[in-house]
């Protein structure tokens, strides 16, 4: 069984439809690559996944139940969104980390305010699964910083380690590269990949060609909205079937 089901999502923002008929499934310890052009829905459909954004249609399974269907009110209460978003753990492009806390404390946050309405967990312990988790991204001697202490290749892995301290079913990248200069963008890509030869399940949105070859069990080819092709790397990367990807891929390698 598919820990992830996503079956016929729509989303418009206003008279513009922005997701039309997207439907894929992703299996516990796989890693799905989504490329594609600015503007081809694939930050939308993360934030769907997220329940930052609601969608217009279609339905969200995790682990073979039903956390999301357009067509039943009952799984679109406000009240269980927070619970619903403890599914996916979501790692923006621009790391949104608080900056009046330290990088320990950008980690541990979350799970201090699950731990106070359910308990559990002491904070002690929270903060030991917070330096480990630090640890685990090379950022052992960065627990006291803040962000503006640290670069941005450090804020990102900080992100990642905050997206981890609550233990998602899934991990989604927004393009997690974007805001790092060239020589950034590799420390943060080895933390992904460690994760993907961890079998994390993870679903990275991003413009890393290669990364996305090589480190992807499969990739989603969006355009306007659209799920144009999806299958193995190789396949879609290497050995398009769709012009629509043969041209995006031509382009690509042309920038």
């Amino acid at each position: 069984m598919p820990i992830l089901e996503v079956q016929h999502i729509e989303k418009h923002f206003g008279a513009t439809q922005v997701l039309t008929d997207i439907s894929f499934s992703l299996e516990q310890g796989q890693t799905i690559s989504i490329i594609g052009s600015s503007g081809s829905g694939k930050t939308t459909l993360l934030r769907c996944l997220n329940f930052l954004e609601k969608p217009d249609g279609g339905s969200i399974s995790v682990n073979g139940s039903i956390i999301f269907d357009a067509s039943d009110p009952k799984t679109q209460l406000e009240s269980e969104i927070r619970q619903k978003r403890l599914h996916f753990g979501l790692v923006f492009q621009n790391f949104n980390l608080f900056p009046q806390y330290t990088a320990l404390q950008n980690v541990t946050l979350a799970r201090e305010l699950l731990a106070k309405e359910r308990g559990g967990e002491t904070k002690v312990q929270i903060e030991e699964a917070g330096r480990e988790l630090l640890a685990q991204m090379g950022l052992a001697d960065r627990a006291s910083h803040y962000p503006h202490q640290l670069s941005g290749g450090q804020q990102q892995r900080v992100a990642i380690a905050r997206a981890l301290a609550l233990h998602p079913d899934i991990l989604c990248f927004d393009e997690p590269t974007s805001a790092l200069d060239p020589e950034l963008t590799g420390e943060v890509l080895k933390v992904i990949r460690s994760l993907a030869e961890q079998k994390t399940t993870m679903i990275i949105v991003t413009h890393e060609m290669a990364f996305a070859r090589d480190v992807a069990d499969q990739v989603i080819f969006m355009d306007g909205g659209v799920i144009v092709e999806q299958g193995e790397p190789h396949q879609v990367i290497d050995h398009p079937r769709e012009e629509r990807t043969k041209q995006f891929l031509a382009r690509y390698a042309e920038a």
